[in-house]
């Protein structure tokens, strides 16, 4: 986990999206409390404190939560993975099928492009 030091004044989600343009996924933590705060804000939820300092995840975490939804555009799923840095997001994972994504499973992040944006996915972590 490496710091990030972004441009002076710049909005919580433009630093997120910039580094996911550059393939990474960023987080921030509370210098305050040392709390991991994930969607990026301006004060922590835990405390408060508008000190939120930006990192760089692995991108490794662990299925914590899955479902396949479907729909007239067919099956995909949405799942809640815990990154090891001790926050949890919202994504879903690809390369298994949709009905196959098991809870528990480590998980790598992948960027792609989708209508033309980066997003942050999941793919199964090989060992």
């Amino acid at each position: 986990m490496s710091e990030v030091t972004p441009p002076a004044g710049a909005a919580p989600e433009t630093v997120f999206r910039d580094g996911l343009a550059a393939g990474e996924l960023r987080f921030q933590r509370c210098r305050a409390c040392s709390a991991a705060v994930f969607q990026p804000r301006v004060l922590c939820p835990a405390c408060g404190s508008d000190d939120l300092a930006w990192h760089r995840s692995s991108g490794r975490g662990r299925v914590y939560s899955t479902t396949a939804v479907r729909g007239r555009d067919g099956v995909h799923n949405v799942s809640l993975v815990d990154l090891d840095e001790g926050f949890r997001m919202m994504s879903r994972v690809e390369g298994v099928a949709p009905d196959r994504v098991l809870i528990g499973t480590r998980v790598a992040l992948d960027v792609v492009e989708q209508d033309g944006q980066p997003v942050a996915v999941f793919r199964e972590e090989l060992s």
